[in-house]
């Protein structure tokens, strides 16, 4: 598939937005779904965008960066594997294992950005104390630039020269390891959800777990009606927990009334 000039610059622009979002409003943050189908919608084909975004969205699960530090740009590699696996018409493995590929490198280059708002900062600091304040919020602007130039940079060059390099290396590439690319494609969004797992109370909940990994492997059940069913058993949980601790502070109060 050839990429028009104007789906280059809309993705592009789109790359640079999600970055500054990311670290202004947060409202979308890390929500690779969305900007992955946004990005297949442009291409033509939201379906696989959406694919591609919920897979990386299992990978990133129970990864986070906290105090500063720097993770994989998981929405950035969901949006570069959407256009490797359009625009060559590869498996989605192989369009994964690029996109994190691409979304690995974003921690390099997030350190990058964080180094250069260090230097900024201290020139902010400088212009204040000389009460030069319209050249201190000049400079702040500087910041945004670079988060976004961090995203919108690799997703230019996949956009400019991806399809003929990537279908080159493919051509190239044994077909075993194509295969192993689709393979641990799977296995990622795995990983992802095993991360989470050993963040949450497993071992109180495993009935639970137990019962939602019945109804998806052996009778077959989508993702959303699963998901129903584990939020009303969650609001059950909820329901009685609330009433036991509200049962228990009245029985608290009535001892001490007495």
């Amino acid at each position: 598939m050839q990429i028009a000039v104007w789906q280059i610059v809309i993705i592009t622009v789109l790359a640079f937005l999600y970055r500054i979002e990311r670290y202004g409003t947060q409202v979308l943050n890390y929500n690779a779904v969305l900007y992955a189908w946004i990005v297949g919608l442009i291409l033509g084909d939201g379906l696989t965008g959406l694919t591609i975004g919920a897979s990386v969205q299992l990978m990133s699960l129970g990864v986070a960066a906290i105090a500063g530090s720097s993770v994989p740009d998981w929405p950035l590699g969901a949006m570069v594997g959407t256009v490797i696996t359009i625009t060559t018409g590869q498996d989605m493995g192989v369009g994964l294992a690029a996109g994190i590929a691409v979304g690995t490198l974003g921690v390099q280059l997030d350190v990058v950005a964080k180094v250069l708002n260090g230097f900024m900062a201290r020139k902010q600091a400088v212009y204040a104390q000389a009460g030069e304040y319209s050249k201190m919020k000049r400079v702040t602007f500087l910041g945004p630039l670079f988060f976004g130039l961090t995203d919108a940079i690799p997703m230019f060059l996949v956009l400019l020269f991806g399809e003929a390099v990537v279908n080159g290396v493919i051509s190239a590439m044994p077909a075993w390891f194509t295969a192993a690319l689709s393979i641990a494609g799977g296995i990622l969004p795995v990983i992802g959800m095993a991360a989470l797992l050993s963040y949450m109370p497993v071992k109180q909940y495993f009935s639970f777990l137990a019962v939602g990994f019945v109804l998806s492997a052996y009778l077959g059940l989508a993702i959303l009606p699963i998901a129903i069913l584990g939020g009303a058993a969650a609001y059950e949980v909820y329901k009685k927990l609330t009433s036991t601790s509200v049962a228990t502070t009245t029985n608290e109060g009535v001892l001490e009334d007495e």
